[in-house]
């Protein structure tokens, strides 16, 4: 999400708010998406326009980049519904929250673990192939030298 983008006001002294097109552009999310976020209850009912158009305020977006975040992380929709959920039920509610994410994120600090063993095998099968590769070179080299003093 790029933040240097001016929000566009309403009229009135409200809060600064983007259309979907707006919040498209930023998240990187398209339009059907974010639709789907707030029918799924993964954002709460965005705020609308005289005109019946999409507003989402500043809180929107925060929310919006950390649903991303948590997309990015491997979450699962459903996960991220009952968070949302969760959270949309106030602050009773923080205990629970704060053990969803506590298990999440060691869940992520375990792929992560995963991810950083294979990319060390990947390394050295990276490795293997280029010393096949330069042995390769080196052999027809020598050939070449040889073919030359006959």
């Amino acid at each position: 999400m790029s933040s240097g983008q001016p929000l566009n006001p309403l009229p009135g002294d409200r809060e600064p708010t983007l259309t979907i097109a707006q919040v498209a552009e930023r998240t990187g999310l398209s339009h059907d998406t974010l639709r789907y976020y707030e029918k799924a209850g993964l954002i709460e009912r965005v705020g609308r326009s005289t005109g019946n158009q999409r507003r989402y305020q500043a809180a929107d977006l925060a929310w919006l980049e950390f649903l991303l975040r948590l997309r990015e992380t491997g979450m699962s929709i459903a996960d991220m519904q009952r968070f949302a959920a969760l959270r949309a039920a106030g602050n009773v509610t923080v205990a629970d929250r704060l053990a969803m994410l506590r298990e999440h994120r060691a869940e992520l600090a375990d792929r992560i673990r995963a991810l950083r063993r294979n990319a060390t095998v990947l390394d050295h099968k990276i490795d293997h192939y280029e010393q096949l590769l330069l042995d390769e070179h080196q052999d027809e080299h020598e050939q070449q030298g040889s073919e030359e003093l006959t």
